[in-house]
């Protein structure tokens, strides 16, 4: 037993001495999104967490009082906003986070000690250092230097801007600013809704830029007009809403962010990548957004519930990051609006965040600031970080060989890295394979780059058949007038036919009613020159275009790769089409009309004929137009539904002999009318279903009681 107790406690030893996976893992997981839903694709980790630095390892002889703002200049020095009442003060730490000095009292201008109160942001340029002093409502900017004595200098203060456009009761508390290379000043007041405030290099107001949009609803827009101008001046949620953090890029584009924007407004933009709800935003100086989308969604955060943006970062290649105060996590994008990963969680240990209130790039480092905790983490970059940082650097700098192994080898590690499919692509791109780069972009539901590399194809395609596209149009132009006039000639003999019409005639009847609505349902009806079978055969036509549109949409218009079935496809036109047939055969009974129910459901179906040829159409074009063609295959869509709704709404006319006015109130009565039997048909199914469950209970009980 001895020998083996110490065997035990050697092995225990050695095991304790090496580092194991467990030690290595993050309190966090490393993900993307996927693209066809919102859930998280996990992913290496690219940063994990170094050291947690306080008061005490910088060297501080007492705690923060509140945290509000952290910096890193371009030396890698780091500043601390404490915004404590009473304590507001700046610490300016070295590269590896001890003390310099501090910021807390100075003489101003007007040769009187001075003090902060409340300062919320801070900036620093090359030679000078930007405090927003945020409840005395003024930037103070001292010497970035520090003399012998690790004392800084200072230079002077920026007053609240003189402008009518501010108005007289205007509070001005400025909580961030920015500085780009000409000396513009960029400030964002909490209390300032036109958004972002320029001044000159002296403090002279120039102008506002980047205000945040606002939605109305109806509600809203009618009791708007019955109030008081008293009411309406209280009413900011009809204003834009504040920004809260601004950056700047060394080619003076300005990124700002808010955590204003409504839950709704924000949801319905993650998809849609327009950018007005969007909680950061990339700003040129003249207020114009500039910001790139090209990822699966916009840029901003957490998909599932609104995020609460509070800063943003600048790093290495473009690349930029924000952080999510409510859900205490980082998100990395691309300059492309790429995620390229998210991480962090809620928590004490090393590597999460109770408060997470700013961020910044020290380096291939990223600090992030924890006001609850009263420190910032150092988070160090892993090699599979520098891979990526190294894949999109050598992308910039057109190295694209060199790109193509660093995706190959993220590829390695991370399978499921979409940005790294659209980054071999694009090197593939440039280097004239498009055939190849086609297969990556598809791999990443890439639209946008597979679009650009599909036209380089097809441009290819056509200067080889360019003397054979004008044949194919000749002959199919010849087919269809050759067909029209066959078509035209069988409608004028079967006119003056005597007896049963055969089925061919029937449907080749069809191009006479979409084009003389009046006369063709009129014939329709009276001279029964349609039937209940060519009816049937019109509808399963429609069922399979519909089918074909469901399996055959090209990658462009459907690059998701969803499909339906001949069922579904099968009930979603059988169910619409019986649901208005009926409902309008009850109707006209009781409104005089002329009609039978065989009668409405014939010229429903006749009505329904040209939408075939619109959607079997419009998906043989989605499989050759590019992203910016892709309207072309919406607009044929849109064309024939509008043809078959006019067809349908005269047809009705003709079949009950209504007069406009009278037709337009019963169409509107059947729509109605469908409306009520889906619910009737609702309620009847769910009181058969608890009927069921009742017979079953019972069912149930007699066996267990037997």
């Amino acid at each position: 037993m001895k020998k083996i107790v110490r065997i035990l406690t050697f092995v225990l030893l050695l095991v304790m001495l090496f580092p194991t996976a467990a030690d290595a893992a993050t309190p966090y997981q490393t993900h993307t999104f996927m693209a066809k839903a919102a859930n998280a694709l996990y992913s290496p980790d690219a940063y994990v967490p170094d050291v947690s630095v306080d008061y005490r390892y910088m060297g501080l002889s007492a705690d923060f009082s509140e945290l509000a703002d952290l910096h890193v200049d371009c030396d890698g020095n780091v500043y601390l906003v404490d915004s404590g009442s009473g304590k507001s003060k700046v610490v300016v730490l070295d590269r590896y986070y001890k003390l310099i000095g501090e910021i807390k009292t100075f003489q101003n201008d007007q040769g009187v000690n001075d003090s902060f109160s409340g300062c919320k942001g801070i900036f620093t340029t090359e030679d000078s250092i930007y405090i927003c002093d945020t409840n005395a409502n003024r930037i103070v900017i001292f010497d970035r230097h520090p003399d012998a004595k690790g004392n800084f200098s200072f230079r002077r203060i920026i007053q609240k801007p003189n402008s009518d456009l501010f108005g007289e009761d205007a509070i001005y508390k400025p909580v961030a600013c920015a500085v780009d290379s000409y000396g513009r000043i960029y400030v964002v007041s909490s209390t300032t809704y036109q958004g972002v405030i320029v001044m000159s290099e002296e403090g002279d107001f120039t102008g506002f830029i980047g205000a945040q949009n606002v939605s109305y609803n109806i509600v809203d827009i009618v009791w708007r007009r019955f109030q008081t101008e008293e009411q309406l001046a209280q009413q900011k949620s009809y204003i834009p809403t504040e920004l809260n953090n601004i950056n700047i890029t060394d080619e003076n584009f300005i990124y700002v962010t808010t955590d204003n924007i409504d839950a709704k407004d924000r949801a319905g933009a993650v998809r849609s990548k327009k950018g007005t709800y969007s909680p950061v935003k990339l700003l040129n100086p003249s207020g114009d957004q500039i910001m790139k989308r090209n990822g699966f969604y916009d840029p901003g955060g957490n998909l599932r519930g609104t995020s609460s943006i509070v800063d943003v970062a600048i790093g290495p290649e473009k690349t930029w990051t924000i952080i999510d105060q409510k859900f205490s996590r980082c998100y990395t994008y691309d300059y492309n609006g790429n995620l390229l990963f998210a991480f962090g969680n809620s928590g004490s240990q090393l590597g999460n965040l109770k408060t997470v209130k700013a961020c910044d790039y020290q380096g291939d480092k990223l600090i992030l600031l924890d006001s609850s905790q009263k420190s910032f983490t150092v988070y160090k970059r892993t090699e599979y970080g520098d891979t990526l940082i190294s894949a999109i650097a050598n992308t910039n700098a057109h190295q694209y060989d060199k790109a193509i192994e660093d995706w190959t080898e993220i590829l390695k590690r991370n399978s499921n890295y979409d940005s790294a499919y659209i980054g071999i692509g694009q090197s593939l791109y440039r280097d004239g394979k498009y055939e190849e780069a086609l297969e990556y972009y598809r791999s990443a539901y890439d639209t946008s780059n597979y679009s650009t590399s599909y036209k380089e194809i097809r441009k290819e395609w056509l200067s080889k058949y360019i003397l054979l596209i004008p044949v194919v149009v000749i002959v199919l132009a010849i087919l269809l007038v050759k067909f029209s006039k066959y078509a035209t000639k069988v409608n004028e003999k079967t006119a003056i036919k005597l007896g049963k019409r055969s089925l061919k005639e029937e449907l080749l009847f069809v191009f006479h009613v979409i084009l003389h609505p009046f006369d063709g349902f009129w014939d329709l009806k009276h001279e029964r020159r349609g039937s209940v079978r060519a009816g049937v055969l019109i509808l399963a036509v429609v069922i399979l275009s519909f089918f074909y549109n469901g399996i055959g949409r090209g990658y462009i218009v459907n690059s998701l790769g969803s499909y339906s079935t001949l069922f579904a496809q099968a009930r979603t036109v059988l169910i619409p089409v019986f649901l208005w047939v009926t409902a309008n055969w009850c109707l006209t009974t009781l409104f005089d009309g002329e009609g039978s129910y065989k009668d409405v459901f014939v010229a429903t179906c006749y009505a329904l004929a040209p939408l075939p040829i619109f959607v079997i159409l419009s998906t043989i074009l989605s499989n050759v137009v590019t992203a910016e063609e892709a309207g072309i295959v919406s607009f044929l869509l849109n064309l024939g539904y509008v043809w078959v709704g006019l067809l349908l709404f005269f047809g009705m006319m003709v079949t009950h002999d209504y007069s406009m006015g009278k037709n337009i109130l019963v169409s509107l009565g059947t729509i109605l009318g469908m409306a009520v039997i889906m619910s009737v048909a609702f309620l009847f199914t769910m009181l058969v279903q608890k009927m069921v469950g009742f017979v079953s209970a019972i069912i149930e009980e007699i066996s267990y009681r037997v």
